[in-house]
């Protein structure tokens, strides 16, 4: 299932899952409470990433939690620059359902 923007731009469920983040405190939420990370693309909202979910991994997806990361800023020798800010989505899935990324 495509999602169409207004901008007539059109994303498929890969596109808007980028990359799961594998970490410490993701390990941990994923143990012990069955949710998950991943980075996502800025544009999706949280039906469009529970949908894409569903259909990459074949799960129910029970929430959605998102937040935008803000660049940090960065020094390479003497010039300032900036990381470029991201969206990460925290998804609660069934009891029943896992994820398995290895």
């Amino acid at each position: 299932m495509a999602i169409r923007y207004q901008h007539g731009l059109t994303l498929e469920p890969y596109q808007i899952i980028y990359r799961p983040l594998v970490t410490e405190k993701g390990t941990h939420l994923s143990e012990r409470y069955n949710k998950y990370t991943f980075e996502v693309n800025p544009l999706a909202n949280k039906h469009e990433i529970k949908s894409a979910i569903e259909q990459l991994f074949n799960v129910r997806v029970e929430e959605v939690r998102t937040q935008t990361r803000v660049g940090k800023p960065r020094r390479h020798k003497m010039v300032m620059g900036q990381m470029k800010s991201w969206k990460r989505a925290i998804v609660s899935l069934h009891p029943d359902d896992r994820v398995t990324f290895f």
